[in-house]
């Protein structure tokens, strides 16, 4: 089975997500989507994050008609910060050796990515797949490449996948709302 993760902390989730999820799906032929809402994502410490339920709800209510989507609670049954290396090693053992993880993420993020948790052994149990934001800038394949080796690097880098072109974010949303 291939599954295709879209972590994030859906601060509010949005139709980019789903839309990013379902150019994902057709690009790698994926089988579902698991969206997994970060219950404290360790990136962004921050206090303005709606509760947990708050956005366990939208995600499950933004995914509902979409076959083959579904939202994981694996993160938010966790205490603590919720490192990807956990939650893999969790979906791990809830889905069996078999399953083949495509973990998506925006190409902004590829900078991030050398400070991940156990980021070597992370990029063995799960593919890492970087959606190309339209606009965004070209990530920095030698940054990465310094962080995850130059093997691994070429490997993300040859998954990179188009987003389609939604100018949105959650960010944008909430200042909108505060506005």
């Amino acid at each position: 089975m291939k599954l295709g993760l879209l972590g994030g902390s859906f601060n509010p989730i949005h139709v980019a997500h789903v839309r990013m999820a379902e150019a994902a799906r057709e690009a790698l032929g994926l089988d579902r989507v698991l969206f997994i809402p970060a219950r404290l994502p360790p990136h962004k410490l921050t206090t303005d994050l709606a509760p947990e339920a708050d956005r366990l709800a939208m995600s499950r209510l933004a995914v509902q008609d979409v076959p083959g989507f579904e939202v994981s609670d694996v993160e938010m049954r966790r205490s603590g910060a919720s490192y990807t290396i956990d939650t893999i090693e969790a979906l791990r053992r809830e889905f069996g050796p078999d399953a083949e993880f495509f973990f998506l993420i925006g190409s902004d993020t590829l900078a991030e990515l050398p400070t991940w948790r156990e980021i070597g052994r992370l990029s063995m149990l799960c593919r890492f797949v970087p959606m190309i934001r339209p606009g965004a800038p070209q990530p920095d394949a030698a940054k990465l490449a310094k962080g995850v080796g130059e093997a691994e690097a070429c490997a993300i880098f040859g998954r990179m996948a188009p987003m389609p072109p939604l100018d949105i974010s959650s960010s944008d949303i909430r200042r909108r709302l505060a506005e």
